[in-house]
């Protein structure tokens, strides 16, 4: 009997103990709010800027986003008369997707999901405040579309070669950006006022900006059925890209009438690391007009064909595809390369329009990175637009 009302008292104090361990917890989240939002009103001008009075935000977007890639290269001595000059393309369709934000004041998540096959899943963490601003994004992907453009030297013959079609395996593409921005006069002017709707503009405002940009992004080709373009990137089959840029901007808010804001910002930035890593890769074909019998089966664990043979010639031939079937490609090496100051760009707008506790917004960012290493240049071009449908709760 005793053993049980001890047991009971134990259980009893340890529900109490719970319940004030709740409490405080409580206690200190409505502590951390009140905090945010007296913060949020008191750096503001209230003549420019109104902070609603609900703080929770929930908006459901639809977006289009567009990624280009264009890789250009040279083959043997072009300059001489005798080589390849070369340009490699890829240009996916625009990716449509659906997604929600949620958050509190001016800090929220968002989740997108694309609405084509292989094309991935967006995961995006976005804070503003009067004064600062801080956007993340993650996306992977996959595109199996490629456009070629070359010029042959052969002594004094040029000719022009120019391809549209399919790659022999999906090009895997992956991208990460983290941006962050300073506000010269955020108490009259907020770039969230048009993109995320945490405060709302009454008065027409401008506004210098500092900002810096991290962006990381890769695509992957390495795949065996995609040798030739392997062998016209002499053997490069992964490129990973990283730079950070810093740059000095103007965005300019438009109120033609209660409720609605227009937003423009224009940042040129300046990237400050440039660092380019390729791998490559051997494979057991080779570009080559001798004869493709008598090899017989390639055993992948020698890296080598039943005739003793490492290399196999391709065949040229467009009939002749059951290559794939038994192409292999194994990585040998790794090369880091940091190159020059590059200029690139950061493009922003956005128009938002409040009534109520409800929102409505569209916006389109375009973003352009450039790399170069040796005869190999990179240009990116990343950009979205969306609409967005929002309530304040």
């Amino acid at each position: 009997m005793v053993g049980r009302l001890f047991i009971c008292c134990l259980m009893f104090s340890m529900n109490v103990a719970a319940q004030e361990n709740k409490l405080a917890l409580m206690d200190q989240i409505h502590q951390m709010q009140q905090y945010l939002d007296s913060a949020a009103k008191r750096k503001v001008d209230a003549r420019y800027i109104e902070v609603p009075a609900k703080p929770w935000r929930v908006i459901l977007r639809y977006k289009e986003t567009a990624f280009d890639v264009d890789y250009s290269n040279s083959a043997g001595y072009p300059a001489a008369g005798d080589g390849v000059d070369w340009q490699l393309g890829f240009k996916p369709p625009t990716s449509p997707s659906v997604g929600i934000w949620a958050g509190y004041r001016g800090t929220g998540v968002s989740i997108a999901k694309s609405l084509r096959k292989k094309e991935g899943t967006t995961l995006s963490f976005s804070t503003t405040g009067a004064m600062y601003g801080f956007n993340f994004r993650m996306r992977k992907f996959e595109m199996d579309e490629a456009s070629l453009t070359a010029t042959i030297y052969e002594g004094d013959k040029v000719e022009q070669l120019d391809y549209i079609g399919r790659t022999g395996a999906p090009v895997e593409m992956a991208s990460l950006y983290l941006n962050g921005y300073y506000v010269f006069n955020g108490r009259r002017y907020s770039q969230a006022a048009a993109y995320n709707q945490s405060v709302i503009h009454h008065r027409s405002a401008g506004s210098l900006l500092a900002g810096a940009t991290w962006y990381m992004s890769s695509f992957d080709f390495s795949d065996a059925k995609n040798a030739p373009l392997m062998f016209l990137s002499h053997n490069i089959g992964r490129i990973q890209l990283h730079q950070a840029n810093i740059g000095i901007g103007y965005g300019y808010n438009f109120v033609p009438l209660r409720g609605l804001v227009v937003n423009a910002m224009a940042m040129p930035t300046l990237s400050v690391y440039n660092r380019v890593k390729v791998h490559k890769y051997d494979l057991n074909y080779e570009l080559s007009e001798e004869p493709t019998d008598g090899y017989g089966q390639w055993n992948p664990e020698t890296h080598t064909w039943a005739n003793g043979k490492t290399h196999k010639p391709l065949p040229l031939d467009d009939e002749e595809r059951k290559w794939r079937n038994d192409a292999d490609a194994w990585a040998t090496d790794a090369e880091t390369e940091y190159s020059a100051l590059r200029l690139n760009i950061d493009l922003r707008l956005g128009i938002a329009y409040n009534w109520r506790n409800y929102f409505i917004g569209a916006q389109a960012q375009f973003n352009k990175f450039n790399y170069k290493k040796d005869l190999c240049r990179v240009n990116l071009y990343d950009a979205y637009a969306r609409v967005a449908l929002g309530v304040r709760l």
